[in-house]
């Protein structure tokens, strides 16, 4: 277990310059004063940020999660919350717990909480994201999840002090289908991976097409067969394998991959069997951001985050950084950092966090999921963001990605 600890981040060059329409508000909450020395001394919100980060193959170098990946999101928004803090005599820190897969996530919670961490930020599976929120409820600790995607922690398993900064499967899969939908591609064959989370993709991507009107014509399994993935088989082995696999799928406009696990999907664009667009977990990928998103004020934080990380940044690190910032918005905007207040504050209605994605972002009551636009892009560019045009809900058009408030299954009752 690596653990680091991230004092008051002062950074000057993460000093915020004003920008117009919908980008990150860092201006302090009207009526605060800044803290001279010697005057009220700074009040601290002390953020516990809980990973795993385990070195992983993919079938393409580029693919691997650097090993800060989440982690320069979080020093980004410590940065952000002390810019603003500075003026509202409030001090941010940051706790980081790295975790190997396996280690026991809610012990290193425990320590979290013992050592007197309001806050706890999750970058974990959905199993020890669970049982860390079950943890922090016990002492009404809110919990951030900016990492699991599964539908079932906004579902079935949904806790009251969790909330989700991370976007489910469900409104992942929905952004693509309104995509294709929109483009009136509608017959879809579908090629999923054996392993649990391209699974749960691919019944993510069965519930968007009902839900959309799209028809899934044919499916098949990929097998995973072990080896090095990105080494055994070679170009020309796959070039030859992937057609034939795919060659006796029906006639369909878009082929479908679900492949969480990176066995085969980065193989399948331009190998098809017929000439068809791919999208899923290979070609056209849906996600919270994308490295080449720079609208809605985008390149600020990008600028930004590549002085600081020295590469672009991902979904997982806008996850993390937005995690973090909701706290420092509800700080700044209730002049408070008792964890009680600023709870209340980011459940209320009054509550919004701005992203770069073209919209102020709220919560949904129903479950603590943040609404927010997803992206659909490929490797080097942003194709198009989600909700599409024409896709009408009668609260808020974010609301047609993932479940409903009427289809929900979560009850914070139980």
């Amino acid at each position: 277990m690596l653990r680091n600890t991230f004092g008051s981040l002062l950074l000057g060059a993460a000093m915020l310059a004003p920008m117009p329409g919908l980008a990150q508000d860092t201006a302090p909450a009207a009526g605060a004063t800044a803290t001279t020395p010697g005057q009220n001394q700074m009040q601290s919100v002390r953020i516990g940020f809980l990973r795993t980060y385990e070195r992983t193959l993919a079938l393409s170098v580029l693919d691997i999660p650097p090993e800060d990946i989440g982690l320069a999101g979080a020093n980004l928004a410590i940065a952000d919350n002390n810019t603003t803090g500075s003026f509202m005599g409030q001090q941010f820190e940051l706790e980081v717990v790295t975790l190997a897969p396996g280690d026991d996530a809610a012990a290193a919670a425990r320590q979290m909480l013992a050592d007197g961490l309001q806050y706890i930020v999750t970058d974990l599976s959905a199993d020890d994201t669970l049982a860390v929120a079950e943890l922090a409820g016990e002492t009404d600790t809110l919990v951030f999840n900016a990492g699991s995607l599964d539908d079932r922690l906004r579902g079935e398993a949904c806790r009251a002090n969790l909330l989700h900064t991370a976007p489910s499967r469900a409104m992942l899969t929905d952004g693509i289908a309104q995509y294709l939908m929109w483009k009136q591609w509608r017959n879809w064959a579908l090629v999923a991976g054996e392993h649990e989370g391209d699974q749960l993709f691919a019944e993510a991507m069965k519930k968007s097409a009902t839900k959309f009107g799209g028809t899934i014509v044919g499916e098949k399994i990929f097998e995973d067969a072990g080896g090095a993935r990105a080494t055994d088989s070679g170009q020309a082995l796959v070039q030859r394998q992937i057609p034939v696999f795919l060659q006796d799928l029906p006639d369909h406009d878009v082929l479908l991959v679900a492949d969480e696990s990176e066995v085969f999907g980065t193989y399948v664009p331009w190998r098809n069997w017929v000439p068809r667009p791919v999208a899923g977990t290979a070609g056209l990928t849906a996600g919270s951001w994308h490295p080449a998103s720079e609208q809605w004020g985008g390149a600020q934080i990008q600028n930004r985050f590549e002085d600081m990380a020295e590469r672009r940044m991902q979904s997982k690190d806008m996850q993390v950084w937005t995690a973090i910032r909701v706290i420092g918005e509800a700080a700044s905007r209730t002049q408070s950092t008792d964890p009680a207040a600023l709870a209340e504050f980011i459940k209320g209605e009054d509550f919004a966090i701005a992203a770069f994605k073209g919209q102020r972002l709220t919560f949904r009551n129903w479950d603590w999921q943040l609404r927010q636009p997803i992206l659909l892009g490929t490797e080097d560019s942003v194709v198009s963001a989600s909700p599409q045009e024409g896709f009408l809900h009668q609260v808020s058009e974010l609301d047609t990605l993932g479940v409903d408030e009427p289809e929900t299954e979560c009850s914070f009752d139980d």
